[in-house]
């Protein structure tokens, strides 16, 4: 994993935490390095290297994100407890993508500096890590059994309703059920672009090390290495990117139609909650 989307991932996960999304936030910069030195082993002059531009990126994101990623959140609140149309979900979805560009584009010119200067014994590191949350990734979405991977497909959309909307009903857990059965997604189709990801990943870094590519150099293959990983070479995998969207727009508007006014107010309260958390911590001092 690249220092860039570590950075983003650890920074921008938090934002979906629940009760502990302050304390989490707050021990970002700590995640982000653990996560990072996990996967690429920095030496000593690395490890100062990055852990600063960790910290960097998060100072810069606490004064100048949190407070735009907190008015998105209140301005949704009022639409939760209204009907909503796939078009309005995958409106929410773009400002979100949109929303994110600019951590990403921060991780990246921080990144640029010191990924030429890994060595071909820490992408080797990076590989192995790879090959590790690839089978975390077999065991959670390709079980053998279709039924496995349809179980467990159900059991993690739940949970990811009832975090916004509390206890689901009977029917809207069958309504989940049906949904799923019927969804394009494809677990192998994600895990063969996964490998291509991580594969163009490893070559991008290695070339870098190679031609001791300066940070502009570097900057602008990293910003190419995460525009190929946002949207796949593959046409094929793009139109089912696009087919997977679109359904999961039509199935996130009707669950959300099907809420009672409880469970409306439970999302409000909850996308509140987040709110006062993100203008609490853009608040604090770094």
């Amino acid at each position: 994993m690249s220092l860039a989307k570590a950075l983003v991932l650890c920074g921008l996960l938090l934002l979906s935490a629940c009760s502990a999304l302050r304390m989490g936030y707050d021990q970002g910069p700590h995640l982000a390095w653990w996560w990072l030195d996990g996967y690429a082993d920095f030496s000593g002059e690395q490890a100062t290297r990055a852990k600063d531009a960790i910290r960097q990126w998060f100072i810069w994101h606490r004064t100048t994100q949190l407070p735009q990623h907190a008015a998105w959140l209140g301005g949704l609140q009022t639409k939760l407890g209204e009907s909503v149309t796939p078009a309005q979900v995958c409106r929410w979805s773009d400002e979100v993508r949109a929303a994110l560009e600019p951590a990403l584009e921060r991780a990246l010119s921080l990144a640029a500096p010191l990924a030429p200067g890994l060595g071909e014994a820490q992408l080797k590191h990076i590989e192995q890590r790879f090959a590790k949350s690839n089978d975390e990734f077999r065991s959670e979405h390709l079980q053998p059994k279709a039924e496995d991977r349809q179980q467990a497909s159900v059991k993690r959309t739940v949970e990811r309703a009832e975090t916004v909307y509390g206890r689901l009903d009977d029917a809207q857990r069958r309504m989940i059920t049906a949904g799923m059965a019927a969804s394009p997604f494809d677990a192998e189709a994600w895990m063969a672009d996964r490998l291509r990801r991580q594969r163009d990943t490893l070559q991008t870094l290695r070339r870098l090390a190679e031609e001791r590519a300066d940070a502009p150099r570097a900057l602008a293959a990293l910003k190419a290495l995460a525009e190929r990983t946002e949207r796949s070479t593959d046409p094929t995998y793009r139109a089912y990117q696009q087919r997977l969207n679109e359904f999961n727009c039509n199935f996130i508007a009707r669950l959300h139609n099907s809420t009672s006014a409880a469970q409306r107010q439970a999302a409000r309260d909850k996308f509140k909650g987040w709110e006062d958390d993100l203008r609490s911590l853009a608040a604090a001092e770094p």
